[in-house]
């Protein structure tokens, strides 16, 4: 693939979010691939430089390593429309929606996917909320999380009444919406998604071991005590039950570019669930989306150069 079509990329990464260092990860994983490759690739962070400064200085294309809130929920993607820069990953309705977590369950729940149950909570019922009525609609344990974080910010497993209220007010801190799931007791799995449309494809899936359980922040990206399997090790029907899923998942948002989305497994019934995807995955050394593709036979550096030649806009201007 040749590089200079590309012209002068900018890696944006950085940000404002919660996943700021995540994102510096990624973004300095991603900068060094595109550059040995020959790419004319420099990093840019928005939390330090106005985005303006894309149009001002030249560049032809943005590599998006950026995480959460201002980066993976549609606002830079908006902005980048309004530069007309294009852009890896998903476009500006699509990051908003799976950003959401709440609202990405609304839309695969009415397009008859599976996803565990919920409630949804703001940060000004937390006074009244009843424990007892959430435990009755969800059991226990519990998964209450915020609804617009990633990399398991704000996330607690509750196994007990008296541990809710303390979990609800930590997710608070960290968004308004805050989301109260079933908790699915079984495999935890992972599958990333390249494309668009009906050429969508998935990558292997991955299954994850975490520490009793216990696939946190910290198990994330700073430990190597959870296990990453791939192949996953599931039934060859079992995984491609869950291959055509999370394809399916990723289409009826209308993603493009990549993703990574969730799943667990039903321990009993072996029932996969939706969790959430991310429409900027990790680019880290610990990272999910470059060990499936590695599994796949694509390498670190030939993931970067793909996904940026997949770079577009939502409205590409039609000229006469």
């Amino acid at each position: 693939m040749s590089t200079s079509k590309f012209g002068k990329v900018a890696v944006l990464m950085g940000g404002r979010s919660a996943e700021r260092d995540v994102s510096l990860m990624s973004g300095q994983g991603v900068l060094k691939a595109l550059q040995s490759s020959g790419v004319d690739a420099h990093a840019f962070d928005p939390a330090e430089r106005e985005l303006s400064e894309l149009k001002r200085e030249g560049f032809d294309l943005c590599f998006i390593a950026l995480h959460g809130r201002y980066g993976e929920d549609g606002t830079v993607q908006g902005a980048l429309e309004l530069l007309g820069i294009p852009y890896t990953g998903s476009g500006v309705m699509a990051s908003s929606i799976a950003m959401d977590k709440t609202m990405t369950k609304r839309v695969w729940l009415a397009e008859g996917l599976p996803t565990p149950r919920y409630e949804l909570v703001r940060r000004e019922q937390l006074a009244s909320v009843s424990a007892d009525q959430l435990i009755a609609a969800l059991g226990l344990p519990m998964i209450v999380k915020p609804a617009r974080e990633g990399s398991s910010i704000g996330v607690t497993k509750v196994t007990c009444a008296d541990e809710l209220p303390a979990a609800l007010a930590q997710a608070a801190q960290c968004d308004a919406d805050i989301l109260c799931e079933q908790c699915i007791v079984g495999d935890e799995v992972t599958c990333p998604v390249l494309g668009a449309g009906d050429t969508a494809q998935a990558l292997p899936v991955i299954r994850i071991v975490a520490p009793q359980g216990n696939y946190d922040y910290q198990n994330k990206y700073f430990t190597d005590d959870t296990q990453y399997l791939v192949p996953s090790g599931l039934a060859a029907a079992e995984e491609a039950a869950i291959v055509a899923l999370v394809v399916k998942a990723y289409q009826v948002l209308g993603c493009r570019g990549w993703g990574r989305i969730d799943v667990m497994i039903d321990g009993q019934t072996r029932q996969p669930y939706l969790l959430e995807i991310n429409t900027s995955p990790g680019m880290t050394g610990h990272s999910l989306v470059p060990m499936s593709a590695r599994a796949a036979g694509i390498s670190y550096e030939a993931l970067c150069a793909q996904l940026l030649a997949a770079a577009s806009l939502d409205h590409q201007e039609v000229r006469g």
